[in-house]
């Protein structure tokens, strides 16, 4: 289809564009900005008059749950949920069931996208088999398959050896790894920030030390063996003054955190919410300030959803049994904005660390919006005020704790490749 975006502040933060410009889209690619093609014809004009026109969303952190846990969630109604929130590449965790270790489950992930023509999937290569943590993988042919990451997901490695091992591996092959830093002794079976709250309630805890001295080692690894690595899920200030040190001493070392990091903390478990049960948990406002900082000046370049949709049932038992996670695709982009809205980075900023900064750390071509661009689109309305309600959540996770949280900045259309792929006012009442 020929679509033009007329009217709307188009905010592209990889050009340092911000103006109100209109936006041509032909046969999937953006074809002009600005003035139409000669003999452009649109077959639908779409007024984004007081609306924001910017790249369709890239989410680093999706577990889609399929192949394996179809209960938890599927292809189809987490990418419905994806565009829905804007989002139109998601790189998925390996953690499925078979384990993306091996070419048969790439295709079949890849296939079932392309079938369903939602949204891009891209897919994270198990970095040891069955991510068991204990043999390498095939990551040449997880590679050659499409993989564009390799790593353990949550799943703790038997060694630093074999973590020396699999960083030169995956160095052999310019694969960059995707490391979830956490000593697992440290963890020693916690679910909660090891702090006040977790005193009061009594709940098994995890110190931040965990998240630290794991970082400690990972960064040591990195620049014995020079690989890329990127750190997944940041929550601890500690965590993020080393990385910063070992950015500007010249490692090839990048970092995300999971959107709900930046706006709750251990004080939001204090009456068992489990739906605050998230992996690694909530810390201290100054670890919360710290991540903030961090996203702001650069550090972290990256804000991801961390998406773990559940069935209900997974939330329904004593806080230290409920499994952890938040179906987080239909607020990333809403919490992003809450961001701007205190204060804490102007909109393109917000905005470049979901679309640019995850694009950018893998190299990949999506999440900008120039001539020969993927015509992937998220066009919001920033003074439109919404409530979530999970129940009308289009994931098959229902798991969140912003349930009743105001927003301002609701989605009215995203496109991928070109094509309308959802549309607000085809959503029943």
């Amino acid at each position: 289809m020929s679509i033009s975006i007329i009217n709307g502040r188009l905010i592209d933060p990889a050009h340092n564009i911000d103006d109100v410009l209109d936006l041509y889209v032909d046969d999937g690619q953006v074809v002009a900005i600005g003035d139409a093609p000669a003999e452009f014809v649109a077959d639908e004009v779409i007024d984004a008059t007081g609306q924001v026109v910017c790249p369709g969303l890239i989410d680093f952190a999706a577990s889609l749950r399929e192949p394996g846990f179809e209960h938890k969630g599927t292809l189809d109604s987490e990418t419905a949920a994806a565009v829905r929130g804007g989002i139109t590449t998601m790189l998925c965790t390996p953690d499925t069931n078979p384990v993306i270790d091996n070419t048969a489950v790439v295709e079949l992930i890849h296939r079932t996208a392309a079938k369903l023509g939602r949204a891009r999937i891209l897919t994270t290569g198990a970095l040891t088999r069955g991510l068991k943590g204990e043999q390498l993988s095939e990551m040449a042919a997880l590679q050659e398959a499409g993989c564009v990451a390799v790593s353990n997901a949550q799943y703790p490695l038997a060694s630093t050896l074999v973590e020396r091992r699999a960083l030169e591996y995956a160095t052999t092959f310019d694969l960059t790894v995707f490391l979830r830093s956490e000593d697992r002794h440290l963890r020693a079976g916690g679910c909660v920030h090891e702090g006040a709250v977790s005193a009061r309630l009594g709940l098994p805890c995890i110190p931040s030390a965990a998240e630290s001295v794991a970082v400690a080692r990972d960064l040591a690894l990195a620049e014995h063996t020079q690989a890329k690595i990127h750190f997944r899920n940041l929550s601890t200030q500690t965590a993020v003054r080393m990385i910063s040190e070992a950015q500007q001493a010249g490692l090839a070392v990048t970092a995300d955190v999971a959107a709900h990091q930046l706006h709750l903390t251990e004080m939001d478990v204090d009456d068992f919410n489990a739906e605050c049960h998230v992996s690694p948990p909530f810390r201290t406002l100054a670890d919360r300030d710290a991540l903030r900082r961090a996203v702001a000046d650069g550090t972290i370049t990256a804000i991801s959803s961390d998406h773990q949709p559940h069935e209900p049932d997974a939330k329904q038992r004593p806080f230290p049994e409920t499994e952890p996670g938040i179906s987080g695709l239909e607020t990333l982009l809403a919490l992003t904005l809450r961001l701007v809205d205190e204060k804490v980075m102007d909109l393109p900023t917000a905005l470049a660390r979901v679309t640019s900064g995850p694009a950018d750390i893998l190299g990949l071509p999506y999440g900008r919006l120039g001539i020969g661009s993927s015509g992937d689109v998220c066009v919001f309305d920033p003074e439109q005020n919404w409530s979530l309600n999970p129940n009308k959540m289009l994931s098959e996770g229902h798991n969140t704790p912003f349930a009743d949280w105001d927003f301002n900045g609701r989605i009215t259309h995203t496109l991928y490749e070109g094509r309308v792929v959802y549309r607000a006012t085809d959503e029943k009442a």
